[in-house]
């Protein structure tokens, strides 16, 4: 759908065609009409308007469809749509205006009533021809690519992400990623944390059920407590693999997924700030 026909869409439909608001939508074009005009190249001009392009590149965010079927739709080769692509990812990162807070964030969130929620996402890959093994998910069966999610439990705004091959565990992961709590923050963690409480001391996660036996009411209520408090996570989750670049089988270079899935992490905040 080019954009003369999306802007005749009403809100809503706007939203539950690309997954972002019109006034993100429209900052987006702003910002590539404004590196556009400070490159100094003349040459044939391009064949889509500013916010066609921007169209597309959502549209292969939302639908994650192969590079030539969305150069059909839009009459471009396969490599002009790839190019394009990258070239607004860049553009869109080098603005910072979706950039996420941050690890240094956790450190001014010290405030006993700051509570932080984490979570791994993981999102399936095609088979590697090489090292197979150090991508393979035994819990999801799969290869895969790791994301670790740490966000504010009460406003859901994601703080920063983590990134990790699939057979890491989620506790190894933690400790890669350079994440760091104040002494006064409290988080909340699932059963993939295990041990993390000897490294910060405020972290809940849930009471492992014993080999052989069974758990208490007290330790079920426990739990229950902070499942309650944990599913403000997984709602992010599936609010981040609308975008299904980030929930389908990725096809592209793995070395390009850290940044994709911090810009769309980026455009989730923005719309929440709205």
């Amino acid at each position: 759908m080019e954009f003369w026909r999306a802007k005749q869409l009403t809100s809503k439909k706007f939203k539950r065609l690309t997954g972002v608001s019109r006034q993100t939508f429209e900052l987006m074009v702003s910002l590539v009409k404004a590196d556009e005009q400070n490159k100094n190249k003349s040459g044939r001009p391009p064949k889509l308007i500013i916010e066609d392009q921007v169209l597309m590149v959502i549209q292969y965010w939302r639908e994650y469809r192969t590079y030539y079927h969305i150069g059909l739709d839009w009459g471009l080769s396969e490599s002009a749509v790839c190019r394009r692509v990258y070239q607004i990812e860049n553009i869109l990162i080098r603005s910072r205006k979706f950039s996420l807070p941050g690890k240094k964030e956790l450190w001014k969130m010290s405030s006993e009533e700051d509570l932080v929620v984490m979570d791994v996402m993981e999102s399936p890959i095609e088979r590697p021809q090489k090292r197979q093994k150090i991508f393979f998910s035994g819990k999801q069966g799969e290869h895969t690519l790791k994301t670790q999610l740490v966000i504010h439990q009460k406003s859901s705004q994601i703080i920063c992400l983590g990134h990790g091959k699939g057979r890491i565990h989620d506790f190894r992961l933690f400790k890669s990623s350079g994440v760091k709590f104040g002494e006064l923050l409290k988080v909340i963690a699932d059963k993939g944390y295990q041990g993390i409480t000897k490294i910060h001391q405020l972290t809940e996660i849930p009471i492992k059920k014993p080999k052989g036996k069974k758990l208490t009411k007290e330790q079920k209520k426990y739990n229950r407590e902070l499942n309650r408090l944990r599913i403000t996570v997984e709602h992010v989750n599936r609010r981040l693999k609308i975008f299904k670049i980030l929930d389908y089988r990725y096809r592209n270079r793995h070395r390009r997924f850290g940044l994709r899935s911090n810009l769309i992490a980026g455009l989730y905040n923005h719309e929440l700030a709205l």
